[in-house]
This record gives C-alpha cells, structure tokens and sequence, in this order.
C-alpha cells in the first residue's frame, strides 16, 4: 500500500513533468517560429523525454496500489525575447522540478517508504544531468550571444539528439 503523503506528491509530480513536457513543445515551436529547427528538435526530444519522466511516477503510483488524479495542465509561456531567454526558462525550470524531486525524496525518507526510494534515487540521478545539460546549453548561447553563425552552428549540433523512443499507455521504455 501507498503512503498517501508520497502518492498525493508524486501525482503532482506527474502533473510537473506533463507540464514539463509542454512547456519544451512551447518552447520548440517558438524556436521552429525562428527557423532553429536544430533546437525544436532538441525541445522536441526534451518533450518525449518529460513524458517518460511523467509515466515513472505514474506507473510507480499503480504499482504500489495507489490511485493516479491527473489534474489540469497550466498554459506554457508561447513567447520568449531571445533564444537564449527560452533556454534560460528550461534552466529555470529544471531547477524547480529538482527542488521538487527533492521534496519527494524528504517525505519518501520520512515515511520510511522504502519501495520508493529506488525511482526516487533514479530522478536525483536524472535531475543532476538535466541541469548539467540546460546549463550547458545557456552557457554556450551566452557563448555565441547575437553572432548568427554561431547560434546556426550550435543549431546544428544540438538537432543530433536522438529521440527518445515514444511511450505508450502504462508503459516505460525498457521496463523502467
């Protein structure tokens, strides 16, 4: 059986990484607006990725017998000023659903719920190199700031990311 507590946070989460995910569609499409295909696609990966992040915690409430409550997903900003504003909001955004990871974590160890405590330690993982990416990605827009050949070099690079494969219904890829 769940703890109500860790179950009632991590539906929320589920709606945080839901709302992840279309805040990176947003932000793909406001970089498709700009002709950065290379960094739509990037977002576009990022989105697939929150998805599976979503399914996590989703498939963890079910397995543990708990209850999944999806609620309403906020609006997404749909403008930025700059391409370096937009991957600075990622950043930001990052951080905040780590600081929430983290309060899951406090009450999971708390509740002593000790089944959880391996999906937890998955995402402190997974949110140490989500930062680490976005903070990359910032430091290098910083890097070519308004010079147009390298902000289409580094568009470039980034549309290389490989997709995530597409999740399914009640199902993580590779049985995660």
């Amino acid at each position: 059986m769940m703890n109500p507590r860790v179950e009632k946070l991590m539906n929320e989460q589920v709606n945080k990484e839901f709302f992840s995910a279309y805040l990176y569609q947003a932000i793909a499409a406001y970089f498709a607006e700009q002709n950065l295909s290379g960094f739509a696609h990037w977002m576009n990966a990022q989105v697939q990725e929150e998805v599976i992040h979503a399914y996590k915690f989703y498939n963890h409430i079910l397995e543990r017998g708990g209850r999944v409550v999806l609620e309403a997903i906020d609006k997404p900003p749909s403008e930025w000023d700059s391409p370096l504003a937009a991957f600075e909001a990622a950043l930001k955004h990052e951080r905040f659903i780590s600081e929430s990871i983290n309060k899951i974590y406090d009450a999971v160890i708390e509740e002593k719920d000790h089944a959880s405590r391996p999906l937890l330690d998955w995402f402190v993982d997974e949110q140490i190199e989500e930062e680490d990416t976005a903070t990359g990605n910032v430091e290098r827009m910083k890097l070519v700031a308004d010079h147009g050949h390298g902000i289409l070099m580094l568009d470039k690079e980034l549309s290389a990311r490989v997709l995530p494969a597409p999740v399914l219904l009640g199902q993580v890829p590779g049985g995660e």
